[in-house]
């Protein structure tokens, strides 16, 4: 699994958020009511990053030496793969709450509190994404010390 690309991650983002934008112009169009994500989605996304970044410590310690037991591979494998959705998810979801707030201060007069709600919810997806990318790190193994003839360096 090769490490995420930042060129990925603002790709997601730029999608997210023309499709938050979008949906809301849609939506508004016709007559119904917009999109809004409450204040729980950013406490529920910067939760997931927390834990993201708790269950990738067992495996950096295990890659490091430093583990007291031997960490399942499976695990590891799972814990980097999960690190790696979280980046993504959180780089999209961080697009679409940055969408939703820009159409609503496009607006003629812009509600504060949903603002503020959409905001939240970007700042919540740009921890998960960080705390994703914090333990994608985490669950890399540390380079080898041997040349590629095989010889080791000191």
């Amino acid at each position: 699994m090769s490490r995420t690309k930042p060129t990925v991650l603002v790709l997601l983002a730029v999608f997210g958020g023309g499709l938050a934008w979008l949906l809301e112009v849609a939506l508004t169009a016709s007559g119904r009511a917009i999109v809004l994500p409450p204040f729980t989605l950013a406490f529920a996304l910067f939760a997931i990053g927390v834990i993201v970044v708790l269950m990738a410590l067992p495996v950096r310690r295990a890659t490091r030496g430093t583990a007291t037991k031997r960490v399942d591979p499976f695990y590891a494998a799972r814990t980097a793969m999960l690190a790696k959705a979280s980046s993504l998810s959180g780089a999209i979801v961080g697009g679409a709450g940055l969408g939703i707030a820009a159409y609503l201060l496009s607006r003629s007069v812009p509600a504060v509190g949903s603002v503020t709600m959409a905001l939240a919810t970007a700042v919540g997806a740009i921890l998960l994404l960080i705390a994703g990318l914090v333990a994608e790190h985490m669950c890399t193994i540390p380079p080898d010390d041997s040349t590629p003839d095989g010889t080791t360096t000191t």
